[in-house]
């Protein structure tokens, strides 16, 4: 594994967002110094915040798998995860609204997702789950250790035993047709096929690959952390404070200074140097190329995954709502052709409802709940849509379109915020996409940008633009990759309290 040759005593990692979180606390759990720049007040990056009253919104994501990352990055500073932040296990998963009124509820276990499945589309299509849930797990066992979690330098270190037997479980077919295999019912393919949207691509063009995706939060299992999603930051922040690292908030990073090929200094826009001996920048691609003065090697244009636009509200109290609601249009194709191919809003939007109160009350006054509507849209490079006019129109029908679509109305409605994809590019986000690059095939895995940087020795990138991706459980692992860069591989990697306890939770 290629990795920074030399002294690296003292690493700046720029940005506190989750990659920038984990690495800093590998990078400290292995002995560095290490010190981290963050132009926020608060931890978080994408995973931001706000308060609007009383409400605490979550700007960021809103579904939170695979908690045992998680912990293995408590571990890595010598810490548990339950002594910081508390999970919560959602079940239902989603709760998913069809257009022809019907629903279904996504859980994790087996046992309720047969009668789940049993109950809405019959016997057959059951023990078609059943069959697709050994191919998700087997599919996750392939591909995970060997080619999500692990630094890759080069496609031709793919060529070996796992990959053979990737290709074996369908890999590199197509998302929609291996789902396709084991499930019949169309409205039920499509809780094992809507997280392409995560990646980017419609299923019928996602590599199969990508369903680990679907095994994350179908068998792995969805959580919320009490206190919402800004408690996850605060909690590593704090766990990567007691192991010594130290945090510069309001601190914007400006440029870096060089000697050679190496960066010996990232200076902020208050023109302070920060010396250092290695650098690991978290912010969006093309800004990390900024910071150390070069350019991509790479010939084609970097391809920006989709947007959103996202309606922070609040409202009557919504028992009936889940904590995840997946509100389905018609249309379903169309959805992905309107929002990647035609460059345009949904004609007939399916929509993510999220209902964090459902979980922690605490997050709205007594008496109100807490919801945030995220319907995805085409990003600014795919399509210049004036979104500072249309914003606040759009808003509205996607509110009409969640109350035709739920079994009953929310009342008393207050929208609290509403985020456009202009309001992402203000933030310096690539096209004005939150979901940093798309997941075709010419960005996965050691095509996606990789996590060091030709031409300088001491420099190494981590979060959704580079490898392994884009969501949390990638950003998270993007971190201990970019540590593992730097110090190289450790021979014992951390063992979370979890697992010293018995097992992973579940």
């Amino acid at each position: 594994m290629r990795r920074v040759e030399g002294r690296c005593d003292h690493v700046v990692v720029i940005g506190a967002g989750l990659a920038g979180l984990s690495a800093a606390i590998h990078l400290a759990g292995r002995g560095l110094t290490v010190t981290v720049v963050e132009r926020g007040p608060v931890p978080g990056g994408r995973a931001a915040r706000a308060d609007i009253g009383d409400y605490r919104l979550d700007l960021g994501p809103t579904v939170l798998t695979m908690p045992d990352l998680i912990d293995e990055v408590f571990a890595a500073a010598g810490a548990n995860t339950d002594d910081h932040l508390r999970l919560v296990p959602i079940d239902p998963a989603y709760r998913a609204h069809f257009a022809d009124g019907r629903e279904l509820e996504l859980h994790t276990g087996p046992e309720p997702m047969v009668k789940a499945i049993t109950d809405f589309a019959g016997a057959r299509e059951a023990d078609g789950y059943l069959k697709l849930r050994k191919w998700l797990i087997r599919l996750y066992r392939t591909e995970f250790d060997r080619f999500v979690a692990t630094n890759i330098d080069s496609p031709i270190s793919l060529v070996n035993p796992a990959a053979v037997h990737l290709v074996a479980e369908g890999g590199l077919r197509r998302w929609d047709r291996a789902v396709a295999d084991h499930l019949h019912d169309p409205d039920v393919r499509r809780l094992f096929t809507f997280q392409s949207l995560y990646a980017g691509v419609s299923p019928q063009r996602a590599l199969a690959a990508y369903a680990v995706i679907a095994y994350m939060d179908t068998v792995g299992g969805v959580f919320f952390p009490l206190g919402g999603m800004r408690a996850l930051p605060d909690a590593l922040a704090a766990a990567a404070t007691a192991a010594g690292v130290n945090f510069h908030y309001d601190t914007t990073a400006a440029s870096t200074r060089r000697s050679g090929s190496r960066i010996t200094a990232v200076t902020t826009a208050d023109s302070r140097d920060i010396d250092c001996d290695a650098v690991v920048l978290t912010t969006e691609l093309h800004a990390a190329y900024e910071l150390i003065g070069r350019r991509p090697h790479r010939p084609q244009r970097h391809i920006a995954a989709p947007s959103a636009v996202v309606v922070h509200l609040s409202s009557n109290p919504a028992p009936h709502v889940a904590h995840h609601s997946l509100l389905f249009g018609r249309a379903w194709r169309q959805t992905f052709d309107d929002v990647l191919t035609r460059g345009r809003p949904m004609r007939d939007p399916s929509l993510l409802l999220t209902r964090p109160t459902a979980t922690d009350n605490s997050l709205a006054p007594r008496g109100r709940d807490l919801l945030s509507i995220l319907a995805p849209a085409p990003n600014l490079a795919r399509a210049r849509i004036d979104w500072d006019r249309l914003g606040p129109a759009y808003a509205d029908e996607l509110l009409a379109t969640v109350n035709r679509r739920l079994p009953a109305p929310l009342t008393g409605v207050d929208i609290l915020r509403v985020t456009t994809p202009a309001d992402w590019a203000r933030q310096g986000l690539l096209a004005g996409s939150p979901f940093a690059l798309a997941h075709t095939v010419s960005q996965t895995g050691p095509l996606r940008p990789a996590n060091m940087i030709r031409g300088v020795d001491n420099a190494v990138l981590a979060g959704g633009s580079t490898v392994p991706g884009v969501g949390i459980p990638p950003v998270l692992i993007s971190g201990r990759l970019a540590a593992d860069r730097i110090t190289g591989t450790p021979t014992v990697r951390p063992v979370p309290a979890a697992a010293q306890a018995g097992g992973m939770r579940s």
